[in-house]
This record gives structure tokens, C-alpha cells and sequence, in this order.
């Protein structure tokens, strides 16, 4: 089992930046991919980023290419995402998510493991 938990989640103002982390602990070994999903009120859970085990590749939907950056610190089991020109529409709980394996995945049904979230409300 693999538990995480998200922290950094807050209140923005348009146009700021947050910096999202996620500590994986448990049986962390092995190689797993990482992501990121929002869900918004009303609206199903999207993807937002992921980053492969040894972080050499990274997948953003083309929509927030540019304003959102995944890393990684193995050696912390952390996972972070960097999110800048935040926008309103930006509104959401942000999951982080772990699956086994090098494939990205881009729908929830992949992902093994998942946080409970942590708030983001940009505001206008």
C-alpha cells in the first residue's frame, strides 16, 4: 500500500502562483508514475500533470502546458507541482495520484493509489 497526502493548497489571487506537494509513504519501492487531477464542483476529476518514477518525462494536457510544472524529489518521496498565471477556472481540489509502472496515464481508472486532495480557489 501507498498512502499520499497533498499539502500547499490555499487561497490565490489571479494571476499568482502555488506550489502543491504530495509525500508518498508506505511501500514506496519500485517504480511508480506520479499525477496530478482536479476536480472542480460539477465536473469529473481531470487530468493535470504526470511525471515518470525518475523523473525524465513529464505529460501535461495541452490546456495548461506552460503554467504547470511536475517534479520530483525521490529521495523526500515527494512529488510537487508548480502552478503559475493561476486563473479562476483553476478552482478545483487537486489529487495526487500513483501508478505502477513508465506508461502515463491521463484517466483516474489508471491510478492505484490516490490523497484525499487539497483545496485551490483562485480568485478574481
Amino acid at each position: 500500500q501507498v498512502q499520499l497526502v497533498e499539502s500547499g493548497g490555499g487561497l490565490v489571487q489571479a494571476g499568482g502562483s502555488l506550489r502543491l506537494s504530495c509525500a508518498a509513504s508506505g511501500r514506496t519501492s519500485g517504480s511508480y508514475l506520479m499525477g496530478w487531477f482536479r476536480q472542480a464542483p460539477g465536473k469529473e476529476r481531470e487530468f493535470v500533470a504526470a511525471i515518470t518514477w525518475n523523473g525524465d518525462s513529464t505529460y501535461y494536457p495541452d490546456s495548461l502546458k506552460g503554467r504547470f510544472i511536475i517534479s520530483r524529489d525521490n529521495a523526500k518521496n515527494t512529488v510537487f507541482l508548480q502552478m503559475s498565471s493561476l486563473k479562476p477556472e483553476d478552482t478545483a481540489v487537486y489529487y495526487c495520484a500513483a501508478r505502477r509502472g513508465r506508461a502515463p496515464g491521463t484517466h483516474t481508472y489508471e491510478y492505484e493509489y490516490w490523497g484525499q486532495g487539497t483545496q485551490v480557489t483562485v480568485s478574481s
